[in-house]
């Protein structure tokens, strides 16, 4: 069945396409070249903020690397290992920090950077600061060591801080806070950075960074595990992307496809006519009526409405005259119908009195006509009004 539209539906459709076009088209300009590449220090990232660069260069001159897409509760033995944690964003499981601290005390080497490494090491004292890392900064040298003699500057934007008074050795610091520290656990060595700068694409090029980096590694010979999968890459395809933006474009694909089943279906369903509830119906005038009465306070008024029309249709289907009295009547039903003639003469006494008493009350009215409502019903007094409405 052809889908029809009408004219102004045809140019709402028109229009949202070219703005779809229009951000399309915008997306792909403005994302292109390393802009579509993952700012995070990953050695699969070209960025300013990726170390592709990093890792090409270990990999050509000699290093033994190779990177890391498991949990870190699955690190194989620590022997001659050391372990690159840079920038991880997820906080690490209770396995994973328990496994990588058994590594450390095994012997294995960790350089964990930027501002939520800490929470993987065994000891930790970093302190976050982001607004320090919106620049770079000069970091020298605070201790001898191998490392600072390599590289007596280097240059940073530092995400954290590592507190003064802890017992971790101070390799760099800015003049106010430690920017770089090492630590040994068992038999093996913490390097702690505050941000993964000397190794970026960006940052391996500035003055020191490069000597710094390698003689962070230390020894040729140690094999170097970059952990990949801090960054979202896992050993499968569906973990990998319920890792990265991609599930957010699939996500927003679903909401559109589900808008255009709701709008389509809700053109192309069955026509319903919503129901309105009618003015004049019998219940909305009785419950009106109520409503008055009870404002009022005329309970009275009520029960003689009522008794009068009761006595009408009862002196009607006895045959008599209207002025016939109560007791005379008690005495008909009695004959004909077999009621208690005495219990009936009471409540139509009491109905006659109630009439034109100014303060009945209303639950005593109330009683009053539910006892004529029972009389009715046994004596089938409204039946044929009933029969004749329908």
């Amino acid at each position: 069945m052809p889908l029809k539209l009408n004219q102004q539906d045809r140019k709402l459709l028109l229009g949202a396409g070219l703005v779809f076009v229009l951000l399309v088209v915008v997306a792909l300009v403005f994302s292109s070249g390393e802009r579509g590449q993952s700012e995070n220090p990953s050695s699969y990232s070209t960025a300013s903020g990726g170390a592709k660069a990093a890792y090409l260069l270990l990999t050509d001159t000699g290093y033994k690397i190779r990177r890391w897409e498991h949990p870190l509760s699955d690190l194989p033995q620590a022997t001659a290992k050391t372990i690159i944690l840079a920038e991880p964003e997820e906080a690490p499981t209770r396995e994973g920090r328990e496994r990588l601290k058994a590594f450390i005390a095994e012997g294995g080497h960790v350089i964990a950077t930027g501002m939520f490494a800490g929470t993987f090491l065994p000891e930790n004292e970093s302190v976050p600061d982001v607004l320090s890392g919106m620049t770079w900064k000069t970091a020298s040298s605070l201790s001898p060591s191998q490392i600072t003699r390599a590289a007596p500057h280097i240059v940073l934007a530092p995400r954290a801080y590592w507190q003064a008074y802890s017992a971790a050795y101070p390799l760099y610091g800015d003049g106010t806070h430690t920017l770089v520290v090492k630590y040994p656990f068992g038999r093996g060595e913490v390097l702690w950075w505050a941000s993964a700068t000397p190794l970026t694409n960006a940052g391996l090029k500035e003055q020191g960074n490069l000597e710094f980096f390698l003689a962070c590694l230390g020894d040729k010979k140690n094999e170097i595990l970059w952990d990949e999968y801090i960054h979202g890459y896992r050993p499968t395809l569906a973990a990998s992307i319920a890792h990265s933006p991609v599930k957010w474009l699939v996500l927003q694909i679903v909401l559109l496809g589900a808008a255009v089943v709701a709008t389509f279906s809700r053109r192309s369903g069955p026509t319903c006519v919503p129901t309105s509830e009618v003015r004049l119906s019998p219940i909305e005038f009785v419950q009106t009526l109520g409503g008055l009465y009870e404002r009022a306070g005329t309970a009275s008024v009520a029960v003689e409405i009522c008794y009068r029309r009761f006595r009408y249709w009862l002196t009607r289907r006895l045959g008599v005259a209207g002025n016939t009295s109560v007791d005379d009547l008690a005495s008909m039903i009695r004959d004909r119908w077999g009621l208690a003639g005495n219990q009936f003469a009471a409540t139509m006494k009491q109905c006659e009195s109630a009439g034109s008493d100014p303060f009945l009350e209303a639950p005593v009215a109330l009683h009053l006509l539910q006892e004529l409502d029972g009389y009715a019903a046994q004596l089938n007094l409204f039946k044929g009004i009933r029969k004749e409405k329908v």
